[in-house]
């Protein structure tokens, strides 16, 4: 929202947001430093002790929370129980002790500074994820620019030498339907791409439910069979039921990215290895093939889309792997995880990790 649009209920929301979780931050780390100062007083400290460790605690209570609220509010709480429990005459109120407005002076100011410190940093943060989106949807869109013109002018021209040549022999036009067949599919991943992009965009956030990592293997596996029919697929899962908090929709479509991208670009692939396994507070998505692997130059640029034609595989210059596979790992980051791969001794590996908890993946 514009900033020139917002209303001055929208501008106090902002700066000074109240929320549950701040608000206990603020009360524990008072009642710390409160448990740190009774000690030393009652062991006879030099007087001002109670000072500096309410300072540290109004910093790191302004660093730590949102807005200016907070922190403005551990600032008088700090200076009236300095006062209070930590000043002669103890358990008194006395504001004509000397530097008594000054102590106030000092705690507000380490608060509005540190607050307003704190949310611009938290702005330059969104700022560059903001950032980071639009160079991924760049990145697409200038791969789909180059990859989806080559298809197209397939498809046109099968068709149209369909139609304008009826006596074309029974073989000949059955070998044109079939590559048109074959583009649209691969465009039909195009448009699956861009959707999962579209589902990650906005200012909502991702609806991740608790699911079966088994059960996401398994249609995957279908979808990959009735497409690869000619490709051995194997599915492994541990024993044990792992539930797996995930937008399925998403996670379906890195695993149908990642096989895809065993069998076009692994080129000699015959044989491919689709597991989860329990990895300590993540679970391990893996797929593997027994193909020719991933060129070493290649590897270290592999999911940023950058790739080009001729740097995936030789002779398909409409099929990018990076452009698949700087999805996945949008998606994955998305979701709290990571996603990397690897060359076997024959082959090569994709695996990402999901937390399984919510929290972790927030």
């Amino acid at each position: 929202m514009p900033e020139e649009r917002k209303t001055f209920g929208q501008r106090i929301r902002e700066y000074f947001p109240i929320s549950r979780r701040d608000s206990l931050l603020t009360v524990g780390i008072l009642v710390l430093a409160t448990a740190v100062c009774t000690p030393l007083r009652l062991a006879g400290t030099t007087p001002g002790f109670a000072f500096p460790v309410f300072v540290l605690a109004t910093l790191l209570i302004s660093r730590l929370t949102d807005g200016y609220f907070h922190g403005i509010v551990a600032a008088i709480l700090g200076v009236i129980c300095v006062n209070f429990a930590f000043t002669y005459p103890f358990l008194a109120f006395d504001f004509t002790i000397d530097g008594y407005p000054l102590t106030f002076l000092t705690l507000l100011t380490v608060s509005i500074f540190t607050s307003a410190l704190t949310t611009k940093m938290k702005k330059w943060e969104s700022l560059r994820a903001e950032a980071e989106k639009e160079r991924m949807r760049s990145n697409l869109l200038r791969s789909i620019s180059h990859d989806i013109r080559t298809p197209l002018t397939s498809i046109i021209g099968s068709a149209s030498a369909i139609l304008d040549n009826p006596d074309l022999p029974k073989e000949q036009q059955r070998e044109m339907l079939e590559n048109v067949r074959e583009e649209g599919q691969w465009l039909i991943r195009v448009v699956e791409n861009l959707l999962s992009i579209t589902r990650m965009g906005g200012e909502t956030e991702l609806v991740k439910d608790e699911e079966v990592a088994e059960e996401i293997l398994g249609f995957a596996a279908r979808a990959f069979r009735k497409r690869f029919p000619g490709i051995a697929i194997t599915v492994r899962a541990p024993e044990e039921l792992l539930m797996v908090p995930m937008d399925p929709i998403l996670i379906g479509q890195v695993l149908n990215n990642l096989l895809e991208n065993a069998v076009i670009h692994g080129r000699t692939t015959t044989a491919v290895r689709l597991s989860v396994t329990r990895e300590g507070e993540n679970a391990r998505f893996s797929v593997a093939d027994n193909g020719q692997g991933i060129p070493k130059d290649v590897l270290p640029r592999l999911f940023d889309g950058t790739l080009k034609h001729n740097e995936t595989t030789k002779g398909d210059g409409k099929r990018n792997m990076g452009l698949g596979l700087s999805v996945c790992r949008a998606i994955v980051r998305a979701h709290g995880g990571h996603l990397n791969a690897r060359n076997l001794e024959q082959g090569a590996e994709f695996c990402f990790t999901l937390p399984l908890t919510k929290e972790e993946s927030a």
